[in-house]
């Protein structure tokens, strides 16, 4: 299972330098903003600025959780990793996978956007993925519809009893 994954953007173009840059500035304002997280995250207003990028839905998720990510993105080091990744590229020894694989991904994912943000999977990495894209869904379908994300993990590993209108099996982007 992959959850909108990254990497999957052209080598070379300038969606991962620009994914980059505003993965630096999130990082910088998360550690700002950590020591206040329980009372930003009490407002509803707090709550919609901390899931802006990742969630298009986000009222049903609780303020304790939201704040324990707040925290957790401040505290690691999150500015090496990406400054790593910018100098030495970003692939994936696809000849290694050798289970089956299920991609979700949002059609509204602000972080890494469909089909640019995923290309490379489609077309080079992973093509015969069972590849599912949820409509008005942001980058994080585990925080924005959970129970429509763990249902499509547990018929893929599985648990075939459940079934989702809202879920729709695509040919991965190429």
């Amino acid at each position: 299972m992959a959850l909108a994954p990254a990497g999957g953007w052209e080598a070379g173009g300038d969606l991962y330098p620009a994914i980059a840059h505003r993965q630096a500035n999130m990082h910088r304002g998360t550690r700002d903003v950590a020591v206040t997280a329980e009372t930003l995250v009490s407002m509803l207003a707090g709550r919609r600025a901390v899931t802006s990028s990742t969630t298009v839905a986000f009222e049903h998720i609780p303020p304790e959780l939201l704040a324990h990510q707040i925290r957790g993105l401040a505290a690691c080091d999150a500015l090496s990793m990406i400054d790593m990744a910018l100098r030495e590229g970003y692939d994936l020894d696809a000849e290694r996978v050798t289970c089956p694989v299920r991609i979700l991904w949002g059609t509204s994912d602000d972080i890494l956007p469909l089909p640019a943000g995923a290309v490379r999977y489609g077309r080079d990495w992973l093509p015969t993925a069972d590849w599912i894209e949820l409509d008005d869904v942001g980058h994080a379908p585990q925080l924005d519809v959970p129970l429509e994300t763990a249902q499509l993990i547990l018929d893929f590993t599985g648990d075939r009893q459940w079934t989702l209108s809202s879920a729709r099996l695509r040919e991965p982007p190429r």
